[in-house]
């Protein structure tokens, strides 16, 4: 392994102090944050200052911000994201560690669509295909992205949702759909049982981009012989973990 250099080692440090509060910080605040020498601290701040990595708040004598440079990385990264290939190396992960089908969804209209998809190494498993679509309010992942939306975008959406059943344990009333968005939001994460599918239960958690919105979302479908409460609780926290290590790769940084 090649070694590090300590000089870049500790200006990605600094930088990284950015990403909390208010993102504004002074230099004493650095050298105690890192336990830095002051001089060396003053000379990093500097340098970075020259080169628009930080630039100083003007209304805040001695503190500086994270300066345009790092805006124009940032957006050139995001440039460069795809979600359906970020979201199939992270679906892979968590297929390997439940072995278990892993999905990832967007919502357009009142449908989802697969844009990715790892497949359980068992023999009796979900048979699906990325690019697949389907009602929103039979799935896992269709609930999850409905109850993400801001209310009023909701409520137009819901307005033209027909709320036709996939198999006979499908919602097909307004009212019940509503209350099933209710527990989404109280949960963290939304649950299906057989409802696309009369062999399988799903469950899923959302994906967020930098700016927290929910962009996508990650889902675990198992069938039935291999599900339980137990096995519920713990492809749920799988789930969230993966939906949050997708979340992170598109620049979410804040708590979900």
């Amino acid at each position: 392994m090649a070694r590090l250099v300590p000089a870049v080692t500790r200006s990605l440090d600094i930088l990284e102090l950015f990403l909390e509060g208010d993102g504004t910080l002074s230099a004493p605040e650095v050298t105690r944050s890192l336990g830095l020498p002051r001089t060396t601290v003053h000379e990093l701040i500097a340098t970075l200052t020259a080169r628009s990595y930080l630039a100083p708040v003007p209304s805040r004598p001695g503190r500086y911000r994270l300066g345009v440079r790092t805006y124009q990385l940032g957006s050139r990264y995001a440039e460069d994201l795809d979600l359906s290939a970020e979201g199939r190396q992270v679906a892979t992960e968590v297929a390997r560690t439940c072995d278990e089908t892993v999905h990832v969804a967007i919502l357009e209209g009142t449908d989802v669509i697969y844009i990715a998809k790892v497949d359980s190494t068992h023999a009796v498993r979900m048979v699906s295909a990325a690019g697949r679509r389907l009602p929103a309010h039979c799935t896992s992942v269709g609930k999850m992205l409905l109850a993400s939306l801001p209310g009023t975008e909701l409520e137009a959406r819901l307005a033209d949702l027909e709320l036709t059943a996939m198999t006979p344990h499908s919602i097909t009333e307004p009212v019940e759909l509503r209350t099933a968005l209710d527990t989404v939001r109280q949960r963290g994460v939304a649950v299906e049982h057989r409802e696309s599918n009369p062999d399988v239960s799903c469950v899923a958690a959302p994906v967020r981009d930098r700016t927290g919105r929910v962009v996508a979302a990650l889902s675990i479908s198992v069938p039935m012989i291999r599900w339980s409460d137990a096995r519920e609780q713990e492809l749920a926290e799988l789930a969230l973990k993966g939906a949050g290590e997708l979340s992170g790769r598109l620049g979410h940084l804040g708590a979900q």
